[in-house]
């Protein structure tokens, strides 16, 4: 069991990584898409997170756990992703009118 913690630690970088790079972007619309991407990679991170948990502790209360971590995961995930497509589009909408 190995795999969890390290998708854990990887994505919670990756969200750590996206954020310090919306500071560096001037562009509003790019500093979306990137804030659109934390959004993804915190979501990974919740969910594997209550996952890990159940499996490591696997009671009652860990199960309950687990359900509210990966509900507010999913609902992260699934968010970002829908930022990311849409602002991606406008991205490249933007970059075919100049």
């Amino acid at each position: 069991m190995v795999v969890f913690p390290i998708i854990i630690i990887v994505s919670f970088f990756m969200y750590f990584y996206y954020k310090i790079m919306i500071l560096r972007d001037r562009d509003p619309l790019a500093q979306e898409i990137k804030n659109a991407k934390a959004r993804i990679a915190l979501g990974v991170c919740i969910s594997f997170f209550g996952i890990n948990q159940y499996l490591f502790y696997q009671t009652r209360l860990a199960l309950f756990i687990t359900i509210v971590f990966l509900f507010f995961g999913v609902l992260q995930g699934t968010g970002g992703i829908k930022r990311w497509i849409h602002y991606k589009g406008e991205f490249q909408k933007r970059a075919t009118s100049e």
